[in-house]
């Protein structure tokens, strides 16, 4: 009994470490998607709201692999309840992300094809 009480806390801790390491790459890749989106914005790139919106769908995905993690230490309904509220938010912007990059990926193929092409002689 006492090995399976010593696997479920080191579970515990790993499980813990993981969820701090995931919030910081999250968070760390949103922050630089945000200057390299601020930089992208003040030199007038076209490219900023789909270079941005990338980043921050790379950052929500670290920060929603934490929330899912931390529903294997909870322990009651109510942090239960929170958590899977939580990953619902995260998710739903996920998809909206997600969406818009595919609209902006449409926008600019349809831009490329009615721009007018340059003949050569």
């Amino acid at each position: 009994m006492e090995a399976l009480e010593f696997l479920h806390e080191l579970m515990g801790y790993v499980v813990e470490i993981a969820i701090l390491i995931f919030e910081f790459i999250g968070v760390g890749v949103i922050i630089c998607s945000g200057i390299k989106g601020f930089v992208l914005y003040i030199t007038k790139n076209p490219n900023v709201k789909l270079t941005l919106a990338q980043g921050l769908a790379i950052g929500l995905e670290f920060k929603l692999g934490s929330e899912i993690l931390k529903t294997v230490i909870v322990r009651d309904w109510q942090e239960i309840l929170t958590v899977g509220g939580i990953i619902a938010l995260r998710a739903a912007l996920t998809f909206l992300i997600h969406w818009e990059i595919k609209e902006e990926h449409k926008d600019k193929l349809e831009a490329a094809k009615e721009s007018p092409k340059i003949e050569e002689k």
